[in-house]
């Protein structure tokens, strides 16, 4: 009898682990949210404040993998975690021109601002 409710345990656990990572496969960004990402963006913070700020190699770096999914960059940009930390979207945006990316989504939607 033991064995069965861990059995059952075990499944319903499999079951809440595959929905929760559903979910955020759903989102903007795959497998986390846009908070967790923003967390990753510290080395951005000074870019993302003033447009006159050197943007970092480690900035450029994590905004290239976070930026392969303009959806995904964009809700970084104006996540709540963003916001809080005084983030200034309109100038976080530009990061991605600033960094030289030759193929970023120039022209890109994101909220009331378009990526330069």
């Amino acid at each position: 009898m033991e064995v069965s409710a861990v059995k059952c345990f075990f499944i319903l656990g499999l079951v809440a682990i595959s929905s929760f990572n559903y979910a955020y496969a759903a989102g903007e960004c795959p497998r986390s949210t846009p908070d967790m990402e923003a967390m990753k963006l510290i080395p951005c913070a000074d870019a993302a404040q003033d447009p006159d700020a050197s943007v970092s190699s480690s900035c450029c770096a994590q905004v290239k993998r976070i930026g392969q999914n303009p959806k995904c960059l964009c809700a970084v940009m104006l996540s709540n975690v963003a916001k809080s930390s005084g983030v200034k979207p309109e100038i976080a945006l530009t990061i991605p021109k600033r960094c030289n990316f030759a193929d970023r989504p120039v022209g890109y939607k994101c909220g009331p601002y378009t990526l330069p």
